[in-house]
């Protein structure tokens, strides 16, 4: 049975946006426009969640800070500009989120994404209103970090053990753990079943509809 929260703060890419093959082709692209090798599919996936720079750092170690800049940078004209390919919501996210909403919970995001690229999908998918708090990795430091989170409860006035997370990677899962938040993993983003369930969450699911009923 699901315990009693008053906030549920989600992850976006990967929990709430299936963006995974987005992201990656748009890093692929920019590794090639900086000449830098491309580490491969897997290892990209695995950076998705953190923020950029701490991405940059983690996929291509043995480069210099200005080749993580150049890669970043070809990055964000790829995702914003020139990958013009949508984004869709995970089956079943769009009429969950109102569902929760409507039992009475309080809804936030803490992303891995640019101030930018948040309020760009808030703005296409029409959820913006539905979330009363939410923060980003240009904002706060990078997850597992629990900055995010603290940010989120100190601006809805939550104490965490009334607060969940909801997220696709460990990055997720540790920032909860970081915060004294509890956490709820989902399968179906970018890491993988065994990597979330090393981080203890309260379940593992395998579909939005199964996190709404949950909460329900």
């Amino acid at each position: 049975m699901a315990r009693s929260y008053d906030l549920v703060v989600f992850d976006w890419d990967g929990t709430l946006m299936d963006s995974a093959d987005k992201i990656v082709r748009c890093f692929q692209n920019a590794l090639r426009d900086a000449a830098l090798p491309d580490p491969g599919v897997e290892a990209i996936r695995q950076i998705i969640g953190l923020g950029l720079n701490e991405a940059m750092a983690a996929l291509l170690p043995a480069h210099s800070r200005h080749d993580h800049a150049r890669v970043a940078d070809r990055y964000r004209d790829h995702f914003l500009h020139l990958d013009t390919t949508d984004s869709v919501l995970f089956p079943g996210v769009r009429e969950g989120l109102d569902e929760i909403s409507r039992g009475g919970y309080l809804l936030a995001v803490a992303t891995g994404k640019s101030r930018r690229g948040l309020q760009r999908v808030l703005t296409e998918t029409g959820l913006t209103t539905l979330f009363v708090a939410t923060r980003c990795a240009d904002e706060a430091r990078s997850k597992p970090h629990p900055q995010m989170l603290l940010d989120i409860l100190d601006a809805t006035g939550m104490e965490a053990d009334r607060a969940l997370m909801v997220g696709d990677t460990v990055y997720d899962l540790d920032m909860a753990r970081h915060a004294e938040v509890d956490a709820l993993a989902v399968s179906y983003g970018v890491h993988h079943r065994a990597q979330l369930k090393v981080c203890d969450p309260l379940a593992c699911l395998d579909s939005f509809d199964e996190v709404r009923r949950w909460l329900a």
